[in-house]
């Protein structure tokens, strides 16, 4: 309200500066850039770094559009490998068979909100002097062992989507561990305009900065953020109290010491189902539900993509997952009712 009153609703204003001191306490880092999306974040996490044509950015095959489109942004390479079967993130097994000397950084994605295993990527990258730029679009919170993810690689990006733990409605945000990378992102995100001199544009920049009314959302929604946890984590112990006693299900791993973001409750489901149809059918009972990520590299878009060794991981559980509603707002009722029409559909569709 305050926002809208003293008519500061753009890009200027005292509370994108305010947002981005509350993520920096949230995260435990010294540097973070509020941004337009998490896409851009990525983006201008990579170009921040120096990374660009000729490089080659190891990313998991299991992820949202975006980690990859960033790399293509930024004029480097994808290169794709699979994930752990049991975590569903990305392996360091994988990434240390995967570097070439091309290889110049590391996009682990926190999938889903479960935290990968970031000491032994970070062992490996600094083996081999390699970035590390943490998606962390869904992930918000989680923890290893009580550090917040993102605060790990050199740089990180969160996003701030309507249906992220929380929201400016769009949004997102850039993290960094060093100072020059943080300067030069300030530069880039502001049309790469100086700092001294207005309209004095000294490189090719962006607009990928974040308007003051959306920062002043995502301040009010920080204030909240320790309430809203408590309420996802509540639902997805819901969820499990019902759903994994009966065998049919199998959540991802998320280590003893680790702390997921409780984004949107997700399951593998251990039947042979037309996952489309199940989708249908329950939408037909006025449930809502979200296949999960499919692989990149069966779309059209990245088909040309450079891959190694196999998929497999990441292509079955792409075919075995669902999302179910995880909304703050859901009740204990809600809840057990989507587990009982789930649970009466399956068997349905197993007969």
């Amino acid at each position: 309200t305050d926002c809208i009153k003293t008519n500061w609703i753009s890009s200027q204003g005292k509370y994108v500066l305010k947002f981005e001191e509350m993520l920096q306490k949230q995260c435990n880092v010294d540097y973070c850039l509020a941004t337009s999306n998490g896409t851009v974040s990525l983006h201008l996490a990579l170009v921040s770094l120096n990374i660009g044509i000729g490089d080659e950015v190891i990313v998991p095959n299991l992820t949202f559009g975006a980690s990859v489109n960033s790399i293509i942004h930024s004029g480097a390479t994808p290169v794709l490998i699979d994930v752990d079967l049991d975590s569903w993130n990305i392996s360091p097994e994988l990434i240390r068979a995967a570097i070439t000397p091309k290889t110049k950084a590391i996009m682990p994605v926190h999938i889903y909100g479960n935290p990968c295993d970031m000491d032994g990527i970070m062992k490996i990258a600094k083996e081999y002097d390699l970035k590390v730029v943490e998606d962390c679009a869904e992930a918000l919170g989680s923890e290893i062992n009580g550090q917040p993810v993102g605060s790990f690689g050199h740089a990180a990006a969160f996003s701030f989507f309507a249906n992220k733990v929380i929201t400016c409605g769009e949004g997102g945000a850039v993290i960094f561990k060093e100072k020059s990378a943080y300067q030069k992102a300030i530069l880039l995100r502001d049309h790469g305009m100086s700092k001294n001199k207005r309209y004095w544009h000294e490189e090719v920049g962006y607009n990928y900065r974040l308007t003051n009314i959306q920062a002043a959302i995502g301040c009010a929604q920080l204030e909240q953020f320790s309430s809203f946890k408590d309420k996802r984590k509540k639902i997805f112990s819901s969820y499990d109290n019902i759903l994994i006693p009966t065998g049919m299900f199998k959540r991802p791993l998320i280590k003893k010491d680790n702390c997921e973001s409780y984004w949107i409750y997700t399951i593998l489901i251990n039947k042979d189902v037309n996952m489309d149809l199940l989708a249908e059918r329950l939408r037909k009972n006025r449930i809502d539900s979200r296949p999960v990520f499919y692989p990149m590299n069966q779309m059209p878009a990245f088909s040309n993509l450079k891959i190694f060794s196999s998929l497999e991981n990441s292509e079955f559980i792409s075919s075995k997952g669902i999302s179910l509603p995880s909304d703050i707002s859901l009740t204990k009722n809600e809840i057990s009712f989507i587990c009982k029409e789930l649970l009466n559909i399956l068997n349905e569709l197993s007969n």
